[in-house]
């Protein structure tokens, strides 16, 4: 075999892998907005549990470890069909302890703008960020780290906030978010696309809490504003 020929079946091979890529990151993409939209009604239903019963504030101790102790076992399961059982469970409990944060901002003045316009505001930003992920083929992988460095910082100062009762903080942390998560978007849709995530229940689960802290965040945001 000539050194022509040997070239042309190595591009040939790389063509299919990069075709084969593509149509597997399309696939996991396809599996992730279904499942995400069914999680994000699911949750959407628990919040309205929880606001319907007026049930109380789960407090954040409580809230952490359900948390991470359902996205442990989610990520235990992530390989059965037992995962999508587990990610249900995780997104239900987060839309409960949604409900009461919720139910807060509709006992303002004004409360049920605040809370439709955060709604809205997050899904502008989800749908924008991730049809330009989509359009461009940008790869955002080099935001990895960074965004990583930078929910760590804000989440440890999140904290300090709600312990030490600083609003000033909580409002910059809660600015901090809406621009880490709007990274994460960008970043998390482009590591499906490009077959970084081959997993549709872990990207459905980083997807699910991006919203979730967007949605927050935006609601801290919005209700400071208000209230000036």
């Amino acid at each position: 075999m000539s050194i022509l020929d040997r070239s042309t079946m190595r591009d040939a091979q790389t063509v299919d892998y990069v075709d084969s890529s593509a149509i597997s990151g399309h696939k996991v993409l396809r599996n992730t907005y279904m499942l995400l939209s069914m999680t994000l009604l699911f949750s959407a239903i628990t919040a309205g549990v929880s606001i319907a019963f007026a049930l109380p504030s789960m407090g954040i101790i409580v809230t952490l470890l359900g948390y991470f102790g359902l996205l442990f076992l989610t990520t235990k399961l992530r390989n059965s069909a037992w995962g999508i059982a587990s990610v249900f469970a995780l997104t239900g409990f987060m839309g409960l302890t949604l409900g009461p944060i919720i139910t807060r901002y509709l006992g303002m003045p004004g409360g049920s703008g605040i809370v439709m316009s955060a709604m809205g505001l997050t899904a502008v930003i989800f749908m924008g960020l991730s049809a330009y992920v989509l359009i461009s083929k940008r790869d955002f992988s080099f935001m990895g780290g960074f965004l990583a460095v930078g929910v760590l910082v804000a989440f440890v100062a999140g904290l300090g906030a709600i312990f030490f009762e600083v609003p000033a903080l909580s409002i910059a942390v809660s600015a901090a978010f809406v621009l880490l998560m709007s990274g994460m978007i960008l970043f998390e849709t482009s590591n499906i696309v490009r077959g970084g995530e081959t997993n549709y229940i872990m990207a459905t689960v980083s997807l699910y809490i991006t919203i979730f802290n967007l949605f927050t965040s935006l609601l801290q945001i919005l209700g400071f504003m208000e209230k000036e």
